[in-house]
């Protein structure tokens, strides 16, 4: 069985899609899929409250943080390694719960995560009033749930994005791309992660993000239906890496990742949804279809089945 899913791709690849189908199987039909049922963690969530404290701290005629404003890419790059270090701190907490932290509490994640990439803490030395006031904004919107799992029972799946910009040269330089953002994955992830990366082209996962895009809050919130700004789209996502780190990993069937003082071989196979397979997932579950279903389900049992082979494989070395 796998215990730890990496699932990987460009913005509307389908990625999310999957998750809600794999929401629907029952655990005999899960493991003929070599999964458990699932805990599942994202990082889009964390990029929405950025956008909104950013927009926050606007309104207050405070500079804003993570973004100049709701059209544009990060003001700090960095941050595409700090969402991996709040995701670092989810999975850890799915065995070691600390405390709810409500509003207050997520700002100091964020600076923690910040520092952990080398990366400016915004919030330790704001004026309190600004921090009350930012927290009393965001405080409905910050989740208190935890939820702790039993490891031998439950696979954690680990959804999130990343790219470069547009025509950039390969390989891409930090902190764009899968390279750096796989490298900041803790060493519990690395030891136990396999990847299955949704594989559609950047022209195709932008048309996916047009269509799947609901405007206004309701969307922004949404992971099946949030849109990424396209000028994102060409500046973070214009270019897609992961055939590169495949090609040059030094172990077929894998991606190479230095981390930790360790080098780990992360086994990857690409579900091929070129053709779109999964975005009629975005509909109530009462309106999919039994065939595409049909189809869908052969080629993931087909994709899992080598996935697991090639984990089975590197775990015997």
């Amino acid at each position: 069985m796998l215990d730890t899913l990496l699932l990987l791709a460009l913005p509307a690849s389908g990625k999310s899609e999957l998750r809600r189908y794999l929401d629907t199987l029952s655990e005999a039909e899960l493991a003929e899929l070599h999964l458990r049922p699932s805990v599942q963690l994202d990082d889009y969530p964390y990029v929405h409250l950025m956008r909104r404290i950013s927009a926050e701290l606007t309104a207050l005629g405070v500079d804003p943080v993570f973004f100049a404003s709701s059209g544009e890419g990060w003001l700090e790059p960095r941050d595409w390694g700090a969402l991996i270090h709040l995701l670092n701190e989810d999975f850890e907490a799915l065995t070691n719960p600390g405390p709810p932290g409500g509003a207050v509490g997520l700002l100091d994640r964020l600076d923690r995560a910040r520092r952990a990439v080398g990366a400016p803490a915004p919030f330790a030395a704001m004026p309190a009033p600004v921090r009350k006031a930012v927290c009393a904004a965001i405080e409905d919107e910050v989740a208190e749930e935890q939820v702790m799992i039993d490891q031998t029972h439950q696979t954690v799946v680990i959804e999130f994005a990343r790219g470069g910009p547009d025509g950039a040269e390969l390989p891409l330089a930090a902190p764009h791309g899968y390279g750096y953002s796989l490298a900041q994955l803790s060493e519990a992830i690395l030891e136990s992660a396999a990847i299955l990366y949704v594989w559609v082209d950047p022209a195709e996962s932008r048309k996916r993000n047009r269509d799947r895009a609901k405007p206004g809050p309701d969307g922004d919130a949404s992971i099946l239906h949030h849109g990424v700004p396209e000028s994102v789209m060409r500046d973070e996502y214009g270019t897609d890496d992961i055939e590169w780190l495949m090609e040059h990993s030094d172990r077929p069937g894998t991606v190479t990742v230095s981390a930790h003082g360790r080098v780990f071989h992360l086994p990857i196979v690409r579900f091929d949804n070129r053709v779109d397979r999964t975005s009629f997932l975005r509909a109530a579950s009462t309106e999919w279809d039994e065939g595409r279903l049909a189809e869908l389900r052969a080629a993931l049992t087909a994709d899992f089945a080598r996935l697991a082979q090639l984990s089975t494989e590197v775990a015997g070395g």
